[in-house]
């Protein structure tokens, strides 16, 4: 792309773009153009993860730098006045203001992201239902941070160990590789518990992991725990936080992509992904968290929380504020 400002078309959405050649990645060269191409391209696997959900962005504008100048970036949760007229618009009443979040439902919104530098994006694990009204979640995450001195392969050791732990309560659990540092685990649920239950199911999960092994698992958030082990973040089943969606691109260095893998995947060589090889890989597989929301598994009274647990049953909180993870 040569000019600096085109009109395109997508699925039939007219939309501007501006300094497509911008280069948004500088150490692999990766450009605007390029990013739109990936989300537009990556839209079938990534707008079932996404649809019906709030979205807050994290946006780079001029990019993400380098090392020694990073780019600058900021969460925004509010829908711009100039944003197009046909992103879905969903207000949400808070105690003291109010918010205009997009609901993403095509590759012309995705590709939007793209043209404003929002590189990532953050949903709550809930979505709304046809009156714009939040339901119960319907997945229960994980988030598998290292601390310093571990890395994948301890996240790795951790996420087989969630893996069993969550099956003996009948939840399977997914990994995805975050693009960031660690592995998120994604869990199906039936929507029977409100975000309250489940982060406090989550909270015990990660107590117990801890409980499991002491010298590799932290669950408190508190940095000056957090060497040499990882951190089981189970606080993002709070109904006020987001987690980066699966195939979301990240604001790391190199173009890197939230990817759902496969157990069998998990082994010595994991790494993360680059945009490029997500899109070579999706011509040939199918998205491993396909099922995910739609093949639901129970939260049953029966299957409580390991003990400790004291949460309840009923409506969602009536403070919705998705705060973005990291």
């Amino acid at each position: 792309m040569a000019t600096s400002t085109e009109n395109v078309v997508v699925s039939g959405r007219r939309l501007r773009l501006t300094h497509p050649d911008k280069v948004v990645y500088p150490a692999s060269g990766t450009t605007k153009a390029d990013v739109i191409a990936y989300y537009v391209a990556i839209a079938p696997h990534l707008l079932p993860h996404v649809a019906g959900r709030i979205l807050t962005r994290k946006r780079w504008v001029d990019g993400v730098g380098t090392v020694e100048h990073p780019g600058d970036v900021f969460f925004e949760k509010n829908l711009p006045d100039s944003a197009p007229s046909w992103i879905r618009r969903v207000v949400v009443d808070h105690r003291e203001h109010t918010t205009t979040y997009p609901v993403f439902e095509d590759d012309a919104a995705l590709a939007w992201a793209g043209q404003v530098g929002a590189l990532e994006l953050h949903v709550p694990q809930w979505r709304l239902d046809d009156d714009g009204v939040p339901r119960n979640p319907d997945r229960l995450v994980l988030d598998l941070d290292p601390g310093p001195g571990t890395g994948l392969p301890e996240c790795v050791d951790v996420a087989r160990a969630a893996r069993r732990l969550l099956k003996d309560v009948g939840l399977e659990a997914m990994p995805v590789t975050s693009g960031s540092k660690g592995i998120h685990l994604y869990a199906a649920l039936d929507g029977t518990h409100d975000s309250d239950y489940v982060n406090a199911f989550a909270h015990e999960v990660a107590k117990t992991l801890e409980s499991q092994m002491p010298d590799l698992v932290v669950s408190s958030m508190r940095r000056s725990e957090r060497q040499d082990k990882v951190l089981v973040d189970w606080s993002q089943n709070n109904g006020n936080k987001t987690t980066v969606a699966p195939y979301s691109l990240r604001g790391t260095l190199e173009p890197r992509v939230a990817v759902p893998r496969t157990w069998r995947e998990l082994g010595p060589g994991l790494r993360h992904l680059t945009l490029d090889e997500v899109l070579t890989r999706m011509k040939r597989r199918t998205d491993p968290l396909a099922g995910l929301g739609h093949e639901t598994g129970p939260l049953e009274d029966a299957d409580a929380p390991p003990s400790g647990t004291t949460a309840r049953r009923g409506p969602r909180s009536e403070s919705l504020d998705p705060a973005p993870s990291s």
